[in-house]
């Protein structure tokens, strides 16, 4: 099961208030391995308009390629540029996300979900429950009984044990 990161647009209306808007412009970002991150590292980056991070990743693909050249240094660069893979499919998403929140993007909610249709129907399906106004709170005093002759007032611990079963 995988989770998924929901995100709306900057002056998009509230959750209370759903609109065909709202719905069409909320963002499902998996939490996740990617593999088209994985086999494509930098196109992948390019996709999404991570540009820094683009090239920081052909940079490094560069290097790794240049060491793999090298003799001696095979191993170095194969493993340098194995874990730029690696790192892409597993933070890109998170990226991705980042770069929305510092565009005044709102993190809605987190819901896991085996797949996208289903986080859409979960995250959705919530939007219409409206919340009971009419909870009473209860009464959660409950008294201290201490029989405790040792010590006596109040003991910190349990309420009302009476060193009983």
């Amino acid at each position: 099961m995988a989770s998924y990161l929901i995100l709306t647009p900057p002056g998009a209306t509230n959750r209370s208030e759903a609109s065909d808007r709202y719905r069409d412009e909320t963002r499902f970002i998996r939490d996740g391995f990617s593999w088209t991150a994985f086999l494509f590292p930098t196109l992948w980056m390019l996709f999404h308009r991570l540009w820094l991070y683009a090239i920081a990743v052909v940079l490094l693909q560069g290097i790794a390629l240049e060491l793999m050249r090298q003799p001696g240094f095979f191993a170095a660069g194969a493993t340098l540029l194995l874990g730029v893979h690696v790192l892409v499919a597993l933070e890109g998403p998170h990226a991705i996300s980042e770069r929305l929140i510092g565009r005044g993007w709102k993190v809605e909610n987190l819901v896991s979900a085996p797949d996208l249709a289903t986080a859409e129907q979960i995250h959705f399906s919530e939007l219409e429950q409206q919340p009971n106004r009419n909870i009473r709170s209860e009464n959660w005093d409950i008294p201290a009984k201490n029989t405790n002759t040792s010590r006596p007032g109040p003991s910190f611990g349990l309420p009302g044990y009476d060193g009983g079963r």
